[in-house]
């Protein structure tokens, strides 16, 4: 995290709690239903990072769940959040459309919802405060942009062919990532053929049988867009596994693991995200709704790019 964006949000988390003791007689109740905990280190690093937050706000009291990828799970931890009467609840939807009956349940309830990370459908918009979270469209945009002027720069932009690999199938993120990069591409690269994509649900292992597949599949693979570094490294292990040299490498959320592999000169570039600056600035939301306070409908914090070129000037990611 930046340091602008520490005293950003140091400031306005005293100011909350200064809010806070006249708002409420007793301290905030804020409920989170999480996405899925254990499938990767960014989600694990997120709920570290909230916990800690909401336990250094004397203001705050929360209750901290976790649907582990399942819905059906998310949708009753909400009914439970409901029935706990809680202040606030901030969702990481496992999926943007299934959870808006509970997302809706809970606003009839007068329970204020923030959705984080992933936005639900928009359908459902209705029925929340705020997004607090990515441009996950802008990420898809820019890492088109990174693949786009690589390619220029290596002279292959009127005759490259690439393939994707997307996240969870009916995940807002992986949805809107994966509009974002190809509705970007072909304005800014028109020749470069995107000739498949298939989901690595963010998961290492199986993006790398997907990638092994692909490689199989084309013998001509110029570039891999993954919708996180996490999948994309899987990609890279499956090329390198392979002998197949000098693919250029783009995800989006910048993992430890892709840092180092672009410090290694074997994966180019992504969008640069923050775990800690996501769980620190959904609460952040919630304190600012239950306060009153006017909040952005869509409450984006910045993702810029991150290539093997301007590296140096990010901090290595903690997840």
């Amino acid at each position: 995290m930046t340091s602008k964006f520490r005293r950003v949000l140091a400031t306005g988390v005293a100011s909350a709690c200064l809010f806070a003791g006249a708002a409420y007689a007793d301290t905030m109740k804020i409920g989170i239903t999480q996405n899925n905990v254990g499938v990767d280190s960014y989600q694990t690093t997120y709920e570290r990072a909230f916990i800690a937050a909401a336990e250094a706000n004397p203001d705050v009291e929360t209750v901290v769940l976790d649907a582990g990828g399942d819905v059906a799970r998310q949708i009753a931890q909400m009914e439970d959040l409901i029935q706990q009467e809680v202040d606030a609840i901030i969702i990481w939807p496992t999926n943007g459309e299934a959870v808006i009956p509970a997302v809706r349940k809970a606003h009839n309830a007068d329970i204020p919802v923030i959705v984080t990370n992933s936005n639900i459908a928009e359908q459902g918009f209705d029925f929340i405060k705020s997004f607090s979270g990515p441009d996950n469209i802008t990420q898809g945009s820019r890492a088109a942009e990174i693949m786009c002027d690589k390619f220029k720069d290596m002279g292959i932009d009127g005759e490259a062919q690439i393939v994707q690999i997307s996240g969870q199938p009916g995940y807002t993120t992986a949805i809107e990532r994966a509009k974002g990069f190809e509705d970007r591409l072909p304005e800014v690269c028109p020749d470069v053929t995107l000739v498949e994509t298939q989901p690595g649900d963010w998961n290492r292992e199986k993006s790398q049988r997907v990638m092994e597949a692909f490689l199989v599949k084309y013998d001509d693979i110029d570039g891999v867009y993954s919708g996180d570094d996490n999948m994309g490294v899987g990609a890279l292990n499956a090329a390198k596994a392979a002998g197949r040299d000098g693919i250029i490498f783009v995800g989006a959320t910048n993992f430890a693991v892709g840092y180092e592999a672009m410090e290694r000169g074997e994966y180019w570039g992504s969008i640069y995200q923050s775990p800690v600056d996501d769980a620190e600035a959904a609460l952040q939301t919630a304190i600012d709704v239950l306060n009153g306070e006017d909040v952005p409908f869509l409450n984006y914090f910045d993702t810029p790019k991150i290539t093997h070129d301007n590296m140096a000037e990010f901090s290595k990611p903690v997840f």
